[in-house]
């Protein structure tokens, strides 16, 4: 890796297949220049993800990766963390992958604190399987899997990871990339759990550029990201998409840290101690 990194630099030789328009693209850009920024050496960095149109990220990087099995990135994610902490490990997936099968997994990675950047790239649809309603698709939605509109509200995933707790938790849009950018560098130096709901459009299956052009506005300048009432005040006003850092915590121990108490005191305790205590 060269003294000074380009965004470029963490890009592989295969070749994105997303469809052209489609918003992971600015995210994929978006995160190597934050790779870059933070002058991260490729071989400290592991990208895990599930399955979905936006779960081909890692072959995409030219850093360590594995494409995991749906809905089961953040415990992926967690065991390469626990076995290698020196390791920056982002999750990526979309809004089916991670609020549907995989939405159980949200509160155990934020109750645990792991240290690691989840990802999600949110379009509304079920893309690679022809665009059924996913978990944040609209009331009403039609399509050829709901030709009489779906009939299910859509989550409210910013509201979720503030209810558990999720000690990092931002929006941004793929189609305002600086932005992007910056909160991917926050969230990377953040010690614990860092969740980013990506609003990234599907131009072929439910194109919501225009959509998110009207209701997307940056956070106001007063919000205080260490007040959680206030994040979830926010989180609560739908019709308005805020973007931007909605709330931080960094004083809360990750999982790794109080892996590293544990593994401290484990040699100066014997079997028949533990077992001994087993017993009472």
């Amino acid at each position: 890796m060269p003294d000074e990194p380009r965004a470029s630099d963490y890009k592989s030789d295969v070749k994105p297949i997303w469809c052209p328009g489609c918003g992971d693209y600015a995210v994929l850009a978006a995160l190597m220049r934050a790779f870059a920024h933070l002058r991260l050496a490729k071989e400290n960095i592991t990208v895990a993800s599930g399955i979905g149109c936006s779960s081909r990220f890692p072959t995409f990087l030219d850093t360590y990766g594995i494409h995991g099995i749906h809905g089961r990135v953040l415990p992926l994610a967690t065991g390469i963390k626990l076995g290698r902490p020196e390791t920056t490990v982002i999750a990526v997936g979309g809004d089916g992958d991670g609020f549907s099968i995989g939405g159980g997994h949200i509160p155990h990675a934020a109750r645990r604190n792991v240290d690691l950047t989840y990802i999600v790239m949110d379009n509304n649809i079920y893309g690679m399987t022809k665009g059924q309603p996913s978990p944040t698709s609209p009331e009403g939605i039609v399509n050829k899997a709901a030709p009489y509109g779906a009939q299910e509200g859509p989550l409210n995933p910013i509201l979720l990871a503030l209810s558990y707790d999720v000690s990092f938790v931002a929006r941004c849009y793929s189609g305002k990339i600086k932005e992007l950018t910056d909160v991917l560098i926050e969230a990377l130096k953040h010690p614990g759990f860092s969740l980013i709901q990506v609003l990234s459009p599907c131009v072929t299956y439910y194109n919501t550029y225009d959509h998110y052009r009207e209701i997307t506005q940056p956070l106001p300048s007063s919000h205080d990201p260490t007040d959680r009432l206030a994040a979830i005040a926010l989180a609560l006003q739908t019709e308005t998409q805020y973007l931007g850092i909605f709330y931080r915590d960094s004083s809360r121990p990750s999982y790794g840290e109080r892996f590293d108490a544990v593994r401290a005191k484990a040699p100066q305790t014997t079997l028949a101690a533990i077992f001994e205590g087993l017993k009472r």
